[in-house]
């Protein structure tokens, strides 16, 4: 089999370029092989294509954290080593206290969570939509 390989300039290039290296998936050519050297090209450039035409954002940083917790079965309190007091979680968590940096720092190094994450801009949020559930004894 001859392959091909071509620019991805457009969105009916991008098509034919994973339509091409689809079927290498299922048998995985071998490295330094044509059809391996192929398959590596064209995923370099479907990368590259991807990256300028459909970027992926770094989640919020609140977003983040929740989807960590939810990873590893976390509740609020498994928090406070990083962030400081129950009360100080829950407003991290319902974006009413800003991530402070050594806070950053801890979630990062206790919970794995990308810094690249933890720094980003919290995005604009209806606060009713994301609030978290805080149960308090009086």
């Amino acid at each position: 089999m001859k392959y091909e390989i071509k620019p991805i300039r457009n969105e009916d290039d991008y098509k034919a370029a994973l339509a091409a290296v689809s079927p290498l998936f299922d048998n995985e050519p071998e490295i330094g092989s044509e059809a391996g050297n192929f398959l590596e090209v064209m995923i370099l450039l479907i990368e590259k294509y991807e990256q300028e035409h459909y970027p992926i954002e770094a989640p919020d940083p609140v977003e983040a954290i929740k989807f960590r917790m939810d990873q590893q079965g976390l509740k609020p309190a498994d928090l406070v080593p990083a962030i400081g007091r129950t009360n100080r979680v829950y407003e991290v968590l319902n974006y009413k206290r800003q991530l402070t940096l050594p806070m950053i720092r801890k979630l990062h190094s206790m919970f794995h969570i990308p810094l690249a994450s933890l720094v980003a801009e919290p995005k604009p949020r209806l606060e009713e939509e994301h609030a978290v559930a805080c149960y308090c004894k009086t």
